[in-house]
Order: C-alpha cells, then structure tokens, then sequence
C-alpha cells in the first residue's frame, strides 16, 4: 500500500473515532469526551440550537436528563471527502431515547429519530476535529416501551447497569464479567 492511501485510511479513522466521541460523550453526559470532537471555535446548529459546542451541550443535557432515561446515538452509513487539512462528513445516525412517563402520569415511551451530521472538519495541530456542524433531522416516531429483554435474570446487573456517567461500566478497567458461568 503506498504512503498517501495509508494516510488518507489514518485520516479517515481519525475523523470517525472523532465522531465516535461526540455520541459516547453525549450518551454518558461526558462533557469532556462531546467537547473533545469540536475546535473550541466550533459553529453547532442541532434543532433549536445554534452557537457554540460547549453552548451545545450545556442546552442538551437538561433536556435529556429531563425527559430521558437513556439515550443511544448510532452511527450509520458514512462518507468523508478530505482535501488537505479539511474534511466534509455526512453521517447517517439513528437516535433512540427511553423516555420518563409524562408528568400526567403516562406510560414510558421510546422515541426513535433520524437524519444525517453534516459536519466540516478541519485537521489543527495534527488533530481532526469539528468545525462546523449542521444536524438535518430528517424523520422520528414515538412508540412504547417494552420492558427490556431479561431484566428477570437474578444476577444480570452484575457487571453493572447502564449510567449516564463515568459510573457506566463502558468506563471499568479492567472489564470484568462478574457473572456467574451456567454453561455445562
């Protein structure tokens, strides 16, 4: 493989892992991991909002804590165009959201949401990170919740239970399965 596509691969991976952080960040309430993806001069437009990436966060996350018990952003398709030290992104994304029962007293609902990042990159002092970024949203539903698969195993948080912190078990090191083996 010569130099030039080896780089552009490196550049590439660079530019995902960067968006990887964005959606971890904002599924664990990191605020460091989501601000770590944009340049501290960045311009956000995600619905209502528009300004910068700290300014971002700080809008989004009551909401979330608010009117969510957990939230998931996933990466779909994804094209990158890289020219020097600028890249353009589309990224298809699907957002699912456990939603609280309505304050009148309603029952748990689970919001799925699509559309597509579109972000410019710009590569500064080596690191690949958002400069700009629009959100087009592009389609969402509202359905109820189920409860979720195997919540009756006796021992199925054992190697912890999902938080919207550095609690999360994603964040143990060393990872541990803490459960108790029921193969033959």
């Amino acid at each position: 493989m010569d130099m030039g596509k080896l780089e552009v691969l490196l550049d590439r991976q660079d530019i995902h892992d960067c968006l990887l952080r964005f959606c971890r960040g904002m599924d664990r309430f990191d605020r460091e991991l989501y601000l770590s993806a944009f340049h501290v001069d960045a311009d956000v437009a995600a619905g209502p909002y528009v300004g910068d990436a700290a300014g971002c966060y700080d809008w989004a996350m009551p909401m979330h804590e608010r009117g969510q018990r957990l939230t998931q952003h996933c990466l779909l398709n994804h094209s990158i165009e890289i020219d020097g030290d600028v890249a353009h992104s589309e990224a298809t994304y699907l957002f699912v959201a456990r939603n609280h029962p309505f304050e009148t007293g309603g029952d748990e609902t689970i919001m799925l949401a699509g559309g597509r990042y579109l972000d410019r990159f710009e590569r500064r002092a080596g690191a690949w990170k958002i400069a700009l970024r629009t959100n087009l949203i592009e389609w969402s539903c509202l359905q109820p919740a189920l409860p979720p698969p195997f919540a009756d195993v006796a021992d199925m948080a054992a190697n912890g239970v999902s938080a919207r912190d550095r609690s999360d078990p994603s964040y143990h090191r060393p990872l541990l399965n803490r459960r108790a083996r029921n193969t033959p």
